[in-house]
């Protein structure tokens, strides 16, 4: 699929958009010209949403998005054993509380992770972001318990700065020239083979690195992390769970902060 049908690339906040099914396969695995729905990827899990066919405004429920040989499929469900089919024009409208949270957790992921790099040089190993709950997963040999927390106060710092995430795209060739494009423990030969211009997130002087998720404009929308639990996976292997409090909260208790 090329990069330009990939909506969300470069507008991580469109949250309805028009397109034209190209296929449908086993009546339920729908392919679409253009789409700003996130397959699962990278830790990311997809969006969800609906499609409206123009003709007869029936509703067709996004239940799952995948990525599979270079195409993103939209599984869909079909009312009364209705179908999709090649051709349809389609109203696209995504689940957007869902998204929103998972952008903010993945900006968060990002943050969380370059302070962990600059601070031990560790490299992460995995992740899993959610609508509720996150984990990061990086190799470091000492696992300090107070430093991690530290860690927390710092991203807190970087969040409340207000600062713009940036997005460029640069060639390939170039990417794969630059081993801090990632901070992936598997390294430059991690990334996607398929890809021959990758975005690049920035985020202040914190990261900056190929990513094709979906993230904020401002590190204010994250919110505030909180880390709720540290896990010791092994010889190298540590894994921090972290939440968000949501803006407005944050904003609230800040308030009542002043006030006292």
């Amino acid at each position: 699929m090329e990069q330009d049908s990939v909506l969300y690339l470069k507008d991580c906040y469109l949250k309805e958009f028009e397109a034209v099914v190209e296929s449908v396969s086993e009546g339920k695995y729908v392919v679409l010209d253009r789409t700003a729905f996130y397959p699962s990827s990278g830790g990311q899990p997809h969006d969800t949403g609906t499609m409206t066919r123009v003709s007869d405004g029936k509703v067709f429920r996004v239940v799952y998005v995948g990525k599979f040989s270079g195409q993103i499929s939209h599984e869909v469900e079909n009312p009364d054993g209705d179908e999709l089919r090649q051709g349809d024009k389609v109203k696209c409208k995504i689940d957007w509380d869902r998204r929103y949270k998972l952008m903010r957790s993945h900006t968060a992921a990002h943050i969380i992770s370059g302070i962990i790099n600059r601070e031990t040089g560790a490299l992460i190993t995995g992740n899993q972001l959610d609508t509720e709950k996150c984990r990061i997963d990086f190799s470091v040999p000492e696992f300090d318990r107070e430093k991690m927390k530290s860690y927390e106060k710092m991203a807190n710092e970087i969040i409340n700065k207000g600062i713009e995430i940036k997005f460029e795209f640069r060639s390939r060739d170039e990417v794969m020239k630059d081993p801090k494009m990632t901070k992936l423990a598997k390294g430059l030969e991690g990334l996607p083979q398929d890809i021959k211009e990758f975005r690049i997130v920035t985020i202040g002087d914190i990261d900056c690195q190929a990513d094709g998720g979906t993230h904020v404009k401002n590190t204010k929308e994250v919110g505030k992390i909180k880390f709720i639990d540290f896990v010791n996976k092994g010889k190298n292997n540590r894994r921090i769970y972290f939440v968000l409090e949501e803006p407005q909260q944050v904003q609230q208790e800040q308030g009542v902060n002043d006030q006292v």
